[in-house]
């Protein structure tokens, strides 16, 4: 046998091992039709920079064709977001729920031991309330960045799927935003779309 060919060889059985050996994806339960999603967070969720029926949560309904709580309050730090989660919960009973908060955090330097100890406890208030989550990286500030890495962290700790990519996507292309830290409708709808495709892989659709 060549080298070339035992070269190969050993090249298949590493991408094979490394196949075998990789994370999978956290399943979600399927919703059925009446089933309520709650998305909640500040102003991402809210909409702010466009109009209501142009917000990620109410284009997220048209979407997947289950109704969906636009549960966002501008400005809203996790701490806050922490003692909020409770009576939205108990008011709007949801099966799901997707979780965006942090980045009012970050602008205002709060730690991020902190930010993730807040994210923390709503993921295990869900946990404990049998709803499902999913969790919604935000980028840090600065000129070239990232979904900080407290949301990955989560996200494996706690077993539910991640969508990391689409904030940051979206708040780097200017002609998705109405300003400096908000998308517009355009953008909106692009986060409503990356997150039923994470519904749909995920089996909740």
């Amino acid at each position: 046998m060549s080298w070339r060919v035992r070269g190969l060889g050993v090249l298949v059985l590493a991408l094979a091992l490394a196949a075998g050996c990789g994370e999978e994806a956290p399943r979600l339960p399927r919703l059925a039709a009446n089933d309520v999603i709650v998305a909640f967070g500040d102003s991402l969720t809210y909409g702010t920079g466009a109009s209501e029926h142009e917000s990620y949560p109410a284009v997220l309904a048209q979407l997947i064709g289950r109704p969906v709580v636009r549960a966002g309050v501008p400005g809203e730090v996790t701490a806050q977001g922490l003692r909020r989660l409770p009576s939205v919960l108990d008011e709007h009973r949801p099966r799901l729920v997707i979780v965006c908060l942090g980045g009012n955090d970050m602008l205002r330097k709060i730690g991020s031991a902190q930010i993730k100890r807040n994210l923390e406890g709503m993921l295990r208030e869900l946990r404990q309330r049998g709803i499902s989550a999913v969790l919604v990286g935000v980028p840090k500030p600065a000129l070239w960045t990232s979904s900080a890495d407290f949301y990955t962290e989560l996200a494996r700790e706690f077993d539910v799927p991640y969508e990391g990519e689409i904030v940051t996507s979206v708040l780097y292309s200017s002609d998705m935003k109405s300003d400096p830290i908000h998308p517009n409708a355009k953008g909106y709808r692009k986060m409503a779309e990356a997150l039923a495709k994470l519904l749909r892989e995920a089996g909740a659709l």
